[in-house]
């Protein structure tokens, strides 16, 4: 959530920024509206109050002076001053109501790095690394190469849960065990990340800290008649870790990795990636969340898209690394990379790891602090990324390691996660 001072002292940069973000002018100014009317009814709301009382004093001075028939006028001037607080505290809940239906649905602002555009078409390469994959005969899209090893079983998943679900079976479970356990390893023992075993379901308070509700509720999986839903990627958890507290400053930097199953209904990608591993309802994926002081955040972000680009190259998969546009970022970010690695059946690169940062728009979401050196209170900046999504990394494996008699090479690098073998047969 944005910083209702900051908009009202400076009213016409965040109408223009926010109209990069799809946010009406008119939309901006309503919330601008409802602060001022709620400030001006808290106002004369805590007047009225220091008058009350003032008036319950004078009345028991009154009365212990006889002087019953001023008593009762000031009774009933007191009585005036309770009727108009209790109409006041009505009015001041209505538009907070108003005033937080508006907030809570007003993304970030864009960093004044991240490209202005309406759609993933004005994305734009920040570079490229590795040799898209050629081959001496017709690559076969991943789906295919799984299933024809019968590492990978489609027509089941459908069978016991419906479309966009697979059962990983043998070596392709195996190979799915290899990749996040070397993606672990490698946060942990390299880049200096804390293993977090977060939990699957978080209540909706730590959906909304993170940005997902109140705009995206369509898209997760809720326990009925529970406050509960299955989480759509563990930075939930893991950015909720400090909802509600302030964070010792010798604790900052914080950096987490959690390997968790992500949950998402796609409810809005009907007709995508119907076929494969890409686009599915349950998948598992390595996280990475960052708490960070407001001066090193985006010097933390670069870190963090080094470190999610760090594993591709040690899996020698082709990638390109994009800065997304203010048309195409998360709800919660204020600057996107994605990683895309390369798909030879499709001839294009598809997104493999997000990495944002926040800002403090998540952490006022949560209420998520800091105490600085001068022991004054502020909000910390949170950052998340993908390190990486696993259903992705298996098929970028798949479709750029197979070989023309069907079978897949195993990176170099997972070869010791793979008990030593090298070719998936």
């Amino acid at each position: 959530m944005l910083d209702i001072k900051k908009i009202r002292n400076n009213e016409e940069h965040y109408i223009e920024r926010l109209k990069a973000r799809g946010v009406e002018k008119e939309t901006l100014n309503k919330l601008i509206e409802y602060d001022q009317i709620r400030r001006t009814s808290l106002k004369e709301l805590e007047d009225l109050r220091n008058k009350r009382n003032s008036q319950s004093a004078s009345v028991q001075d009154l009365k212990k002076q006889a002087a019953h028939e001023e008593a009762e006028k000031m009774i009933a001037e007191t009585k005036k001053s309770k009727d108009r607080i209790s109409q006041l505290e009505k009015e001041i809940r209505e538009v907070e109501a108003d005033f937080f239906n508006i907030a809570a649905n007003i993304p970030n602002v864009a960093h004044e790095s991240v490209p202005i555009g309406e759609s993933e078409e004005d994305n734009t390469v920040l570079h490229q690394k590795g040799t898209p994959t050629e081959f001496k005969f017709t690559p076969l899209p991943h789906y295919e190469v799984g299933i024809n090893l019968d590492i990978l079983d489609f027509e089941r998943g459908t069978k016991v849960s419906g479309p966009r679900f697979v059962y990983s079976k043998g070596l392709g479970a195996r190979l799915e065990r290899a990749v996040y356990n070397f993606m672990l390893d490698i946060n942990t023992k390299e880049h200096g990340y804390t293993e977090i075993i977060p939990p699957f379901l978080v209540n909706k308070k730590s959906m909304f800290g993170t940005g997902q509700f109140p705009k995206f509720k369509e898209d997760v999986f809720a326990i009925e008649d529970e406050d509960l839903v299955l989480i759509p990627t563990s930075e939930v958890p893991l950015t909720n870790y400090y909802a509600d507290e302030i964070i010792p400053l010798e604790k900052i930097p914080t950096y987490f990795t959690a390997l968790s199953p992500c949950f998402r209904s796609e409810a809005g990608s009907a007709g995508r990636d119907t076929r494969g591993l890409i686009r599915m309802h349950q998948f598992h994926k390595v996280e990475m969340v960052k708490y960070a002081l407001p001066e090193n955040s985006f010097d933390e972000l670069e870190k963090m898209r080094e470190n999610a680009e760090h594993l591709l190259e040690l899996l020698e998969l082709p990638f390109q690394t994009i800065t997304l546009s203010t048309g195409d970022m998360g709800f919660s970010a204020s600057k996107t990379y994605d990683l895309e690695v390369w798909f030879p059946s499709q001839n294009t690169y598809r997104e493999i790891s997000s990495c944002s940062n926040c800002l403090d728009f998540q952490a006022r979401r949560a209420n998520i602090r800091y105490r600085n050196d001068a022991g004054e209170v502020n909000y910390i900046h949170t950052l998340n990324g993908s390190g990486l999504a696993i259903g992705r990394t298996v098929a970028a494996i798949l479709e750029n390691y197979q070989q023309e008699d069907g079978s897949v090479k195993v990176p170099t690098v997972l070869v010791p996660y793979m008990d030593n073998l090298e070719f998936i047969n």
